[in-house]
């Protein structure tokens, strides 16, 4: 049977959108090849005429998730404060803690890709180092911008290790608060 010419691409864009989902759902190191495949409809052995490995395949997930999150949409179209403010108060809600699939990759990757290769924390870190740079021009204090992307991806990591819905709400009421004045006191 033929394959139309661009059905290795597809199945390659499937194989990204499903693993990104799947290891910002549960984790991308307890995730096996096998499982990967298996959510797209292929085998394992499949997997190798797309990615030369498991590691190439995290790396393109990165890259992708971080030029689609939210937060990176800042970077593209430059922020202002009301923006920048309206975008975190959106980051910072149930919804959003609820999503991980769908939300930020930085909180259900963080730790995945601390542990990964010198190559994905470098590109990792080149996004964040961008993403600073954009608020730190908005903000017009490094050092606020650091603290304040480390405060919003800081609470969706506690938000999520918490068993409490109410508990949640609290934590991110808290962190909308300090967004606030961290505005407030910038006009």
């Amino acid at each position: 049977m033929r394959y139309a010419t661009d059905h290795k691409q597809q199945t390659r864009e499937k194989l990204l959108a499903s693993s990104g989902a799947l290891a910002k759902r549960g984790g991308f190191a307890a995730t096996g090849v096998a499982e990967l495949m298996k959510a797209i409809g292929l085998t394992g052995g499949a997997f190798y005429n797309h990615f030369p490995s498991k590691d190439d395949l995290f790396s393109e997930i990165v890259r992708r998730e971080l030029d689609n999150s939210p937060l990176g949409r800042l970077i593209e179209r430059g922020a202002d404060r009301p923006r920048l403010k309206r975008l975190l108060e959106q980051y910072l809600t149930l919804a959003h803690l609820h999503n991980a699939e769908g939300g930020c990759p930085l909180p259900p990757l963080g730790v995945e890709i601390a542990r990964a290769e010198r190559p994905v924390r470098e590109q990792a870190e080149h996004w964040v180092v961008t993403l600073h740079q954009a608020w730190s021009e908005t903000l017009e204090d490094p050092e606020l911008a650091w603290a304040l992307l480390s405060q919003c991806v800081g609470a969706l990591v506690v938000g999520r290790m918490l068993a409490s819905e109410p508990l949640q709400a609290q934590l991110l009421q808290a962190s909308r608060k300090l967004v606030d004045q961290v505005f407030d006191e910038g006009r």
